[in-house]
């Protein structure tokens, strides 16, 4: 974990810490055991990011804690490694974090939940800044890219309907 980019390793557990952009984001995917299932199978298998669009390489499926993560969208490579990974009975999912080459200094958690009621939540938290020199330069434009990734990565575990 020594090789990560950023000093705050798994605070996307809790409060997120200061100096950072801050994303936070969650949408209903489904209901039931079988959609929180397949979700959760996918989820840690890259899915959710190779749907997103990413060209995305891994060292171990299923994702574990200190899997390597070698992204590629359009000409960025994106260099992660996780630093949390769990399942069981109820919830789901993993964080990585950034490592020397990605854009973005940071970390980014991905969580699915299966409630009492039934509902299959997926929640995306994150915190980054620059990275790289192209990427204080486009802050701003940043953002954007940032918020619009999040949309398509919530997108990318909806249920099918019945």
């Amino acid at each position: 974990m020594s090789d990560l980019t950023y000093a705050e390793i798994g605070a996307t557990a809790g409060p997120l810490p200061p100096g950072y952009h801050h994303v936070r984001a969650e949408r209903v995917i489904g209901r039931g055991r079988v959609a929180f299932e397949q979700a959760a199978d996918a989820l840690l298998c890259g899915a959710v990011q190779r749907r997103a669009g990413a060209i995305v390489r891994m060292s171990d499926t299923p994702l574990r804690v200190g899997t390597r993560i070698d992204m590629r969208l359009g000409p960025f490579g994106i260099p992660c490694l996780v630093v949390w990974a769990e399942r069981d009975d109820d919830h789901a999912g993993f964080a990585y974090g950034s490592l020397p080459g990605h854009p973005e200094s940071g970390e980014e958690r991905f969580v699915l939940a299966l409630a009492s009621s039934g509902e299959v939540t997926f929640t995306i938290t994150a915190f980054s800044r620059p990275g790289r020199w192209f990427t204080r330069i486009a802050w701003p434009a940043n953002r954007l890219i940032q918020r619009r990734m999040t949309e398509r990565y919530l997108r990318t575990l909806d249920a099918p309907s019945r």
